[in-house]
């Protein structure tokens, strides 16, 4: 099925949020526009998806390709002298949240993060939009990497290892 998928990319937003409010703490104005918007979305969306699944893929696609879009344009302006993003950004540490979700160096930068974040978006736009162009009662394509993931994971057991080391 296509539940593992989805609950992965559920999570990996879910976290990107918590990256987000670890490092800019939004005021009560954003967090109650932010809840409002899940709110109504939330309603819309499911309704529309008992009808149609393949439209709210196919918004969701579109609506990750903003996102990668607009962290392109970030790391464009972090990565541009005399920006001024550059200059309030470009020393920013990833916060430790960050570094132990994708196992980043303990010395990351905010931009390292941002990178992750946007290519982690890519990745949800091209799955949405797969599964926009299929049937639900067909394979899940991304299935094997779950079964990779879950190989790698138990080897790492074995191993005496964590996730997070």
């Amino acid at each position: 099925g296509w539940i593992h998928t989805l609950l992965e990319e559920a999570e990996n937003e879910r976290m990107h949020l918590l990256v987000f409010m670890n490092m800019f703490s939004p005021g009560l104005a954003t967090r109650l526009a932010v809840v409002g918007l899940q709110y109504t979305l939330v309603a819309l969306l499911t309704a529309v998806y008992v009808i149609r699944p393949q439209l709210v893929h196919r918004f969701v696609g579109y609506l990750e390709e903003t996102a990668v879009q607009t962290y392109l344009n970030i790391i464009k302006h972090l990565e541009t002298p005399g920006s001024k993003i550059n200059k309030e950004w470009k020393d920013l540490p990833a916060p430790v949240i960050a570094i132990d979700y994708w196992r980043l160096p303990k010395d990351a930068s905010f931009l390292e993060v941002v990178k992750q974040i946007c290519a982690d978006e890519m990745h949800h736009r091209d799955v949405n939009h797969e599964f926009a162009s299929i049937s639900q009662k067909e394979f899940n394509p991304f299935v094997t990497e779950h079964i990779k993931d879950a190989d790698q994971a138990a080897e790492a057991r074995k191993l005496g290892q964590t996730s997070n080391n």
